[in-house]
């Protein structure tokens, strides 16, 4: 399980106020090295900046909602400074200022916050509703929540979002703040693959297949062994935590029992039953009720192990839901593999993939203006129905930029 949880007391750490770092490191290119070092990323390409540029021109205040398939996002979306002409704030979790002191003093320069993902976190809330308010400068916050790893498929989005947009929109009417708004532009992130995907897929695999006491799989196409390997993981999984299985179960179907397994025993027990909707609100909500006390001296070691236990259960839940059905198959593009395996690789392997040769192309969409008042009917927030309306239909014409996966010949898959 990654480090998420922190065992002390949450404190809100806020940005700098300094606009000449963000700008200094753009105008040097220090975001883009700091992507090729570590997230494997050699180009980033910035589409349609102009409509946010037109945004801070009419005095709007400007939240940023990108999708999130990789850890390199928020430094991605820093490329954006020297074509907008803006330096930007970001909500970021709060474990990520607890992994170092160099890491903490690079993310309160460049303008990052913390959030407390396990709790409500005024302090985060009211900061940023006022950034949107004042339209001090763009605010980027990652409605997913957490990294998916998975390009062309959105998980569900969180509420937050909406409610401080439709706040600062309502306070900056009633205050008359100028004649600007509170807009949205949705931003689409698209990573593309330009390396040998035979190569550095075979090299996950391989891998695997070896800690499954497995010969290396090579005589099966590609995309079979893919969907092998998956299986093989997923009923690894099953087995450990003895979840029934169904006969005749798709692979789609196995992922829920398994999500439900582990999940609704929790919910039984910290939420009063079963609950619906995506899984990162469900695990939120979980961890919100299972986490707050282990940073107090209340707990027994038993207990506190227990509650480890739990949060692993929601963590592995997490992972398994995040495979989206049939993602290779249907579609069986050279990202769309990289992601697969790189997802193996850090789900089994416990490693951070890091293959390098990426480009990321960040996209922004057009200005939604916020409303003051939450529109009444339909299902779900309509502000954030609209934002993932938008990120869809961009993601979905920057699907295009991957290439399809052409199998080698025989001679030459065997000569990799």
């Amino acid at each position: 399980m990654q480090n998420i949880f922190i065992e002390k007391p949450y404190q809100f750490v806020p940005p700098s106020k300094a606009r000449w770092p963000q700008k200094l490191f753009a105008k040097l290119g220090l975001y883009l090295r700091t992507l090729q070092k570590r997230e494997g990323v050699t180009q980033c390409e910035i589409r349609n900046a102009n409509r946010l540029s037109e945004s801070l021109a009419a005095g709007h205040g400007v939240l940023l909602t990108p999708n999130h398939p990789r850890l390199a996002d928020p430094i991605a979306t820093y490329n954006l400074i020297a074509e907008a002409g803006c330096t930007f704030y970001t909500m970021a979790s709060w474990h990520l200022f607890n992994q170092g002191t160099f890491s903490r003093f690079m993310l309160w320069l460049t303008g990052a916050f913390s959030v407390n993902r396990e709790g409500m976190d005024r302090n985060a809330i009211d900061f940023a509703i006022n950034v949107l308010k004042t339209a001090e400068r763009p605010l980027i916050i990652f409605p997913e929540g957490t990294t998916s790893r998975t390009n062309d498929w959105l998980m569900a989005f969180m509420d937050g979002p909406a409610f401080i947009a439709r706040t600062a929109a309502k306070r900056r009417a009633k205050e008359e703040l100028g004649s600007g708004k509170v807009v949205v532009h949705p931003i689409a992130i698209k990573y593309v693959f330009n390396g040998d995907i035979e190569a550095r897929a075979d090299h996950v695999l391989s891998q695997i297949e070896k800690r499954l006491s497995w010969s290396a799989q090579r005589d099966l196409p590609l995309i079979d062994r893919i969907v092998k390997v998956g299986d093989a993981l997923l009923h690894i999984k099953e087995l450990e935590y003895k979840c029934p299985v169904t006969d005749g179960a798709t692979h789609r179907q196995r992922q829920t029992n398994m999500v439900n397994h582990l999940m609704h025993p929790l919910e039984e027990e910290w939420l009063g039953g079963p609950q619906e909707g995506g899984i990162q609100m469900r695990v939120k909500n979980l961890r919100v009720k299972i986490f707050p006390d282990m940073i107090t001296d209340t707990l027994s070691v038993a207990e506190r192990k227990r509650r480890w236990e739990q949060l692993e259960r929601t963590y592995l839940a997490q992972q398994v839901d995040c495979y989206p059905e049939q993602y290779v198959t249907e579609r069986p593009t050279v990202d769309r593999i990289l992601e697969t395996v790189e997802k193996f690789e850090e789900d089994f392997l416990g490693t951070y993939p890091l293959h390098g040769d990426l480009k990321a192309i960040i996209d922004v969409g057009e200005a939604i203006e916020v409303p003051t008042r939450r529109e009444k009917g339909g299902e779900g927030e309509p502000l954030m129905n609209q934002i993932r309306d938008s990120i869809e239909a961009m993601l979905e014409q920057l699907a295009d930029e991957s290439k399809m996966y052409v199998a080698s010949t025989p001679n030459t898959a065997a000569n990799k």
